[in-house]
């Protein structure tokens, strides 16, 4: 299924006094991927949300395996594990510049009126697009 790679560097702020990535913050690196692979099919959220669409967080699991540091630049490794209905489920990895693994996470979100807040499909622009490539 599709992926994508996105490039963060880790902020002074986003670690504690050891230097240390503070373990809360590996889920604004995951949207970060998710963000980013949205916008490489040709939509943002921003866009989606205009069109009726909310992509809410239902479950979030991370396994630790390694700490990320002050100044690391990390790759996120974001994939589509199937195609979406309803739902939507992510696949990650996060590596630093060693390639060495940090995290494996997966993330479950579902397609949302705004207007009803019913759930919903996946809109057929987005399955489309999934199917090209």
């Amino acid at each position: 299924m599709k992926n994508t790679l996105t490039h963060i560097r880790v902020r002074y702020g986003e670690t504690d006094q050891m230097g240390v990535v503070y373990y809360g913050n590996y889920a604004q690196y995951l949207e970060q991927g998710r963000t980013e692979w949205l916008r490489e099919l040709g939509f943002s959220y921003k866009w989606m949300e205009a069109n009726n669409v909310h992509l809410p967080v239902v479950h979030l699991s991370i396994d630790y395996k390694q700490p990320a540091f002050y100044d690391d630049l990390l790759t996120v490794k974001t994939t589509l594990k199937q195609m979406p209905n309803v739902k939507i489920e992510f696949y990650y990895e996060i590596y630093n510049e060693s390639k060495q693994l940090l995290i494996t996470a997966t993330t479950i979100l579902v397609f949302v009126n705004s207007t009803t807040k019913k759930l919903m499909r996946a809109p057929d622009y987005l399955m489309e697009k999934l199917r090209e490539e």
